[in-house]
């Protein structure tokens, strides 16, 4: 979505740097000192921790955005943890460095305001999905969501990880497995889940994925690349 004049302020403060699964970025309370933008299949999710150790997703970022420095100015602590789901390569760049550029750019600025409120609303929606839609729905939609961000039908993660994205225990989303197993649209391996019938798996997920979707392009309608 940059011109030339744009991608030339920022390109030369890019570090390349890959990071694999589980790799921590953010922590809660830790100060955001750089903004990481995943690349290819890359896939990075929010993590709330619970009192009782637990940990909830909240929301989940690929190719399509970037984590930390999104919308305040300067350092700040992170609320909740960024942690590297589906490694792979990334982008990064000092929060101080992107907010000169933003200064200097009104594209770029804007640019990061849109994505902003495309997470607002991915939050938003996430708590209207755990409050309305069942396990399998839910279950389905996150499989759904890793495999369009990746471009991979194998997600690594384990059954009682994906529980723990949708805050549910591990015998809800195992019984779910199981019968989508029974259907031939899942299969499993260990420390993996893998679709087989994406379609079928799509037709069974709620609304809530077209719907940020269908934001996001609303959104960044008008960025286009010139």
């Amino acid at each position: 979505m940059l011109d030339d004049e744009d991608r030339a302020l920022i390109m030369p403060h890019l570090e390349e740097l890959r990071l694999g699964p589980g790799r921590i970025i953010h922590e809660p309370g830790g100060i955001v000192d750089h903004a990481y933008f995943p690349r290819h299949d890359a896939l990075v999710a929010f993590l709330v921790p619970m009192a009782d150790g637990e940990t909830i997703e909240v929301a989940m970022t690929g190719r399509e955005g970037a984590v930390g420095g999104i919308v305040s100015q300067g350092q700040l602590p992170a609320y909740a943890r960024c942690c590297v789901h589906h490694g792979g390569d990334f982008f990064r760049i000092p929060v101080n460095k992107l907010d000169q550029i933003k200064a200097r750019s009104r594209r770029i600025g804007s640019l990061f305001n849109r994505y902003a409120d495309y997470i607002v609303a991915q939050l938003f929606q996430s708590i209207a999905c755990n409050a309305r839609h069942s396990v399998e729905q839910r279950a389905a939609r996150w499989l759904c969501a890793a495999v369009r961000r990746t471009g991979r039908s194998e997600v690594a993660l384990t059954q009682a990880q994906l529980g723990g994205f949708l805050g549910v225990g591990r015998p809800y989303v195992t019984r779910v497995v199981a019968r989508l197993k029974q259907e031939g649209i899942l299969d499993t391996r260990r420390g993996a889940i893998i679709v087989l019938k994406p379609r079928k798996l799509d037709a069974l997920a709620c609304d809530c994925s077209a719907l940020i979707n269908e934001h996001y392009s609303l959104v960044m309608r008008g960025l286009d690349a010139p």
